[in-house]
């Protein structure tokens, strides 16, 4: 399995069905598109088609919501068989995956649930990764997840957790700046520790997006604009990621491709303030 993987410090987007019609009408000012994995696993129709399209004239990241690595199945072989197939149709710069469990006895929740931080929980993903990376013969991108519960059990610290991942498996990190905010507004612990104790040398991706406020708790949403808490993060953090890809992530209530074009401008803008200050 190869044991590296080259950075690529682009700004992109999501691709979504709403922006089609016009990043096919003509070239847009994105580096690359990111794609839900598992939008694209099927055999034909107009996803693949547009896809193929897409490709053609932009790199693309694979992420994916559904490979389970803290469950104790982990990803099914037909699953990991689907996305060996759409890698290999497209050559994507990586694939990612989150640090969570979606379901259990072939049962998918469609939601990003959390796992204790414990020993047995790091074997069960180290696992788990080391499988997938074999089978795909590549190193995943593990992204950070928002959450809202902890475990009385639990032994590492988020960071600390993800840090081993990496150690133990050479995958590489998908940083997601939005759950990082969410998660300390949470948990009450300090974002610029958690950033602190990642090792950011991993990173190879990162998402900027917006979140909503519930009665107590910050709620991942992806339904907004980046907030200027998010946005701070970025600029605190830009200096040690020059060599990261950096994209606007919005699944929800999604705006016209000009505004997130306008916040892709913002992040290249403040990345750039702080890079060459």
């Amino acid at each position: 399995m190869p044991t590296s993987l080259a950075p690529f410090s682009g700004f992109g987007l999501g691709l979504r069905p709403p922006h089609y019609e016009a990043i096919l009408a003509s070239p847009q000012p994105v580096d690359f598109f990111e794609i839900i994995s598992e939008n694209f696993m099927i055999d034909g129709g107009r996803p693949l088609l547009v896809l193929d399209r897409v490709r053609a004239d932009y790199p693309v990241a694979m992420h994916g919501v559904s490979m389970s690595l803290g469950s104790p199945d982990g990803p099914g072989t037909d699953y990991l068989r689907r996305l060996h197939a759409l890698m290999t149709r497209i050559d994507p710069l990586w694939v990612s995956d989150h640090l969570c469990w979606t379901g259990v006895n072939g049962r998918n929740s469609h939601d990003l649930l959390p796992l204790p931080l414990t020993e047995e929980a790091m074997a069960t993903v180290c696992r788990h990764i080391d499988r997938v990376q074999t089978f795909l013969q590549r190193p995943l991108l593990i992204e950070n997840p928002s959450t809202y519960v902890t475990f009385a059990e639990d032994t590492y610290t988020e960071w600390g957790f993800l840090s081993e991942l990496c150690r133990r498996t050479g995958c590489y990190l998908l940083l997601d700046l939005n759950n990082v905010f969410v998660s300390a507004h949470n948990h009450g612990f300090s974002a610029q520790t958690y950033l602190n104790g990642l090792p950011l040398e991993r990173v190879r991706q990162m998402h900027l997006a917006g979140h909503s406020q519930g009665e107590t708790l910050l709620i991942d949403t992806h339904d907004a604009p980046v907030p200027d808490g998010v946005w701070a993060l970025w600029t605190e953090v830009a200096p040690r990621l020059s060599h990261a890809a950096v994209m606007i992530e919005r699944d929800d209530e999604i705006p016209p491709l000009s505004e997130l074009l306008s916040e892709l401008d913002t992040a290249r803008r403040l990345a750039s303030d702080v890079v060459y200050a």
